[in-house]
């Protein structure tokens, strides 16, 4: 058995490795029946989905041939760490972290530093149109999220403690 496409080989496995984890976390949650399903039936039921479209995927890697075999490339760590960190950064920034004093900004500000952290993973940053960029999405999301559909965020930050 030769591998015919390393990407789509290779991103089969990444599908049932998620499927495979996330079918894991959903038996901790009492499964049900189809009748009466519980907390865990329907993520148990999404992962099992992955982990077959992650099979056929990686049956078809070795099956149907590609020109060139499609090599995977190379890490492009700069994306990586960029877009990670961006996320991380909008989870802290969120709700604050008390413990490192790190004060809680709000959903729009969150989002306005999430856009402008993750726009740095690109091969050109441009800082006025990340903020511009940052303003639109920012807005809108709060529009969306906040306004529309009535989530309960705090949109600004908290500038009295307490």
């Amino acid at each position: 058995m030769r591998i015919k496409s390393q990407k789509d080989f290779y991103s089969g496995l990444l599908f049932m490795a998620a499927g495979t984890a996330f079918g894991v976390g959903a038996t901790r949650y009492r499964i049900g029946t189809s009748a009466h399903m519980g907390p865990g039936y329907f993520p148990l039921i999404c992962s099992v989905l992955l982990v077959i479209i992650g099979l056929i995927i990686c049956i078809r890697s070795v099956t149907i041939k590609t020109a060139d075999g499609d090599p995977v490339g190379g890490w492009h760590v700069r994306p990586l760490v960029f877009i990670i960190l961006a996320n991380m950064l909008f989870g802290v920034l969120l709700d604050g972290w008390p413990a490192l004093h790190i004060p809680a900004l709000g959903f729009v500000l969150s989002t306005v530093i999430l856009i402008v952290v993750a726009s740095w993973a690109g091969p050109a940053f441009r800082l006025r149109e990340s903020l511009a960029l940052a303003a639109v999405l920012a807005l809108g999301s709060w529009f969306i999220f906040v306004y529309a559909l009535g989530m309960q965020f705090s949109s600004w930050p908290r500038l009295i403690p307490g």
